[in-house]
């Protein structure tokens, strides 16, 4: 039996658990440790995993998603559909920011209209840019149009925090990122960049409140440190631990290890547009080259799951019985042979310390033994980010890579990465691509499941990037923290509970 099954039991708790409810005890500071400080606290204008988990409380978005993956209202209490492409939306009342200022449907179009702007150059606008215009319709209405029919909307509407406009347009973007106001469950505090950010509860939240007055995430980018930072006990959350560190919580009443699988994918970059990827028989050898198996039992301990497409069963979108090229080493070398010299150009596989290295590693090590000539470039967080979206001349000839949408729909992993109106995408297959626009264009489930099929088959065919495994995230906690990790990845602090 994998392991990760024990730790899974953790989800048949009752996303009905009241953690924030009269009588549980909480300690004044909770502590997490991310890998790294958040790049941005703005939730506009990056998305990343250390990112997420902060301001994630510090913001509330226009719809959440419930412990089972059920999408819930949040700042909008219910929506009706006018026609395929309008939508009305109720805005819940009562809301405050943190500043105390209401939240009206006002900062509601405000920030759909500033996410969406090209201007503004989010890294989240591929997924929202087929919203074309958000007007208030009420002074607790508002209506979203887009284009065509949009069906992934709602999902991806799961992400989008709501700002005050009054706030932002009073004191600029940069301004805003180093103290944001949201009105969230958690206010900002004090950002002491390169190490902590500090949040305080906010009391005057509307909805379940948070039961610990002050949380702390510090940057720790060492796994190690992380593990050490917790068995001392200055540490009462630390994320991203591998499956050997797990194995050396378990079975204690102090600490333990608490596991999900979630929706984001692991997989290999390639750049179609520079050599020597631009060949095609030697992204195919790639693909043939990489043992999926073999990372995930071996190195990852059975947590994770090996995936043939581009998508985790928890997405709409995965195709029943579709499967991935196989691994291959013999073919891989046979094709390596037969590209001759382009084939021994060296090229970089860029990471961050973000992700583990022993799978960098291994990745390197079967590219090698195939004939492949490649070299580990390790770049801070910020940095992969910038590089990984600046389209296919800026892009790295390889990368490993892990992507969540947070929306667990397949047009938030397909579209962003694959379609040429994102700076995350380098394919430039206008078939792959029409599949895509024709997949998230459409209303009916069935059709969008057919043009995924195609689109999945492209990418098998071409070899763009190699999808690897369906990931799980292992998070090392006190004993006494009480919560239920979710496969979106989100670290809702309102949802956490302390009880000695």
């Amino acid at each position: 039996m994998k392991k990760r099954h024990s730790a899974l039991a953790a989800l048949l708790i009752s996303a009905s658990l009241a953690f924030g409810a009269a009588g549980v005890q909480a300690k004044d500071l909770l502590t997490v440790d991310l890998v790294n400080e958040p790049s941005s606290l703005d939730p506009h204008v990056q998305w990343n995993p250390d990112s997420y988990f902060v301001y994630r409380n510090i913001f509330d978005n226009l719809l959440t998603r419930d412990n089972a993956g059920k999408i819930i209202p949040q700042i909008a209490t219910e929506w009706t559909y006018l026609s395929d492409t309008e939508i009305e939306f109720t805005i819940r009342e009562g809301v405050k920011f943190h500043d105390g200022t209401p939240l009206t449907a006002e900062d509601v179009v405000f920030s759909v209209k500033r996410i969406t702007d090209p201007a503004f150059a989010s890294p989240q606008l591929s997924q929202f840019n087929s919203i074309t215009d958000a007007k208030v319709a009420a002074p607790n209405k508002v209506v979203l149009t887009t284009d065509v029919a949009y069906p992934a909307l709602m999902a991806q509407l799961v992400k989008l925090s709501i700002v005050p406009k009054h706030v932002v347009e009073t004191v600029g973007k940069d301004a805003f990122n180093l103290a944001p106001v949201g009105s969230g469950p958690y206010k900002f505090v004090e950002w002491n960049r390169g190490v902590s950010v500090k949040l305080a509860v906010n009391d005057d939240y509307w909805g379940d409140k948070g039961v610990f007055k002050e949380t702390l995430f510090r940057a720790v980018p060492d796994a190690a440190t992380r593990m050490a930072n917790l068995q001392a006990k200055t540490a009462d959350l630390v994320v991203t631990i591998n499956s050997d560190m797990a194995a050396q919580l378990e079975g204690r009443s102090d600490v333990k290890p608490l596991s999900v699988l979630t929706e984001r994918v692991a997989y290999f970059s390639l750049n179609a547009q520079k050599p020597p990827m631009n060949d095609p028989n030697l992204r195919l050898a790639v693909a043939h080259a990489i043992d999926k198996e073999g990372i995930t039992e071996g190195i990852l301990g059975g947590y994770d799951e090996p995936v043939g497409q581009f998508m985790s069963p928890a997405h709409f979108g995965w195709i029943e019985g579709l499967e991935g090229t196989s691994y291959d080493p013999d073919k891989a070398r046979e094709l390596v042979e037969a590209a001759g010299d382009a084939a021994k150009v060296q090229f970089p596989l860029l990471t961050s310390p973000v992700y583990d290295q022993r799978v960098v590693q291994a990745i390197q090590q079967m590219l090698g033994d195939a004939g492949f000539n490649v070299s580990i470039e390790m770049t801070d967080m910020a940095t992969w980010l910038k590089d990984m979206q600046a389209g296919p001349t800026g892009i790295p000839v390889s990368a490993f890579s892990r992507w969540s949408c947070a929306c667990q729909d397949a047009d938030g992993i397909l579209f962003p990465t694959l379609h040429s109106s994102s700076g995350w995408a380098s394919a430039g297959d206008a078939e792959l691509e029409a599949a895509l626009e024709a997949g998230r264009n459409t209303l009916d489930e069935a059709k969008r499941l057919e043009e995924y099929g195609k689109a999945q088959a492209i990418l098998k065919e071409q070899n763009y990037l190699i999808p690897l495994y369906q990931a799980a995230i292992i998070y090392g906690a006190a004993g006494p923290l009480e919560w239920t990790p979710t496969p979106n990845e989100s670290l809702f602090l309102n949802r956490m509970g302390w009880a000695e």
